[in-house]
């Protein structure tokens, strides 16, 4: 049985309409910890045209190159009465390659980094982004292991349908967030053949870092993940040396709390903030760390 459908209830009578439609109910509250309305994702399950990929907006230009591609808009916000942004959910059913059928989703509200052992996806937008201090994230599993064949950045949502048709999964968090400059973004795609699959990611954030990087057979995205800001040049690395080991999943987290817990369940943590340098004194950016598991 795949994932088929998706919506959002915002009251009883939504939560009535989608039970007489057959939607299952997901328990936890979306906006649980902040206020606002009571706030369920529901699923519908099926045994044709499954749902492949799933990505989230949460401004006006992360929405545009959704729509161009053909993703499916539920358009309820998942912050609804609470004071954080406006959070959409987008769904696509695709049919190339990069393609794998979803099978199940989760919604945690206190990072069960266990999930990755049992071969569950997180995506990487807190669905209570900037409102408050309770994170909620869904969690996802497809009908195949599925491994991370490319990945690569943008600076501007003026290429973001091109990716989203070119079989790319956005990365759903700013690595510039709280720091000003430009608004970026990492993309990768999956595969079902491991020999396909990268097998490690770095992070350089100084000269010395980059050239040892360079020397060590790793390739460049070639995107500095700090653009437009004050602080350091910060790149991302890929290696496909290894083969016996690729890279399953891709997120990140913003809690340093969170690093032994994601490390404990064999989650490989980059301990190098993708806002290096930035913010300072009473104004410190966003930490971001960026994750992958084998």
């Amino acid at each position: 049985m795949y994932i088929t459908e998706l919506q959002v209830s915002l009251n009883k009578a939504e939560e009535a309409e989608l039970r007489e439609c057959h939607f299952k109910k997901l328990s936890i509250d979306l906006n649980k910890g902040v206020g606002g309305k009571e706030i369920h994702l529901w699923y519908k399950e099926g045994n044709c045209s499954p749902i492949t990929r799933i990505q989230f907006s949460f401004n006006t230009e992360m929405s545009e190159g959704l729509n161009t591609a053909g993703y499916h808009k539920v358009d309820k916000n998942l912050n609804a009465g609470a004071c954080g942004n406006e959070i959409y959910l987008w769904y696509y059913k695709g049919s190339s390659v990069y393609d794998i059928p979803i099978v199940k989703v989760d919604v945690s509200t206190d990072d069960e980094a266990q999930k990755f052992k049992f071969g569950w996806e997180r995506t990487a937008c807190d669905l209570n982004r900037n409102a408050g201090k309770q994170w909620i994230y869904l969690w996802l599993q497809r009908e195949k292991q599925v491994y991370v064949c490319d990945i690569t950045a943008n600076n501007s949502s003026a290429g973001d349908q091109e990716y989203f048709e070119n079989g790319y999964i956005r990365v759903d968090e700013n690595t510039n967030r709280g720091a000003g400059g430009a608004s970026v973004f990492i993309w990768y795609r999956l595969t079902t053949d491991p020999k396909g699959g990268l097998t490690d990611l770095q992070i350089s954030t100084n000269d010395k870092e980059y050239e040892n990087l360079q020397n060590g057979n790793y390739q460049p995205v070639n995107q500095d993940l700090n653009e437009g800001t004050k602080g350091k040049d910060v790149f991302l690395w890929y290696n496909k040396a290894n083969c016996d080991s690729p890279i399953k999943t891709i997120t990140v987290i913003f809690n340093k709390e969170l690093v032994e817990p994601f490390q404990h369940a064999g989650v490989h943590v980059i301990d190098k903030s993708l806002n290096s340098g930035n913010g300072c004194g009473c104004w410190p950016a966003t930490q971001i760390f960026l994750c992958f598991s084998k």
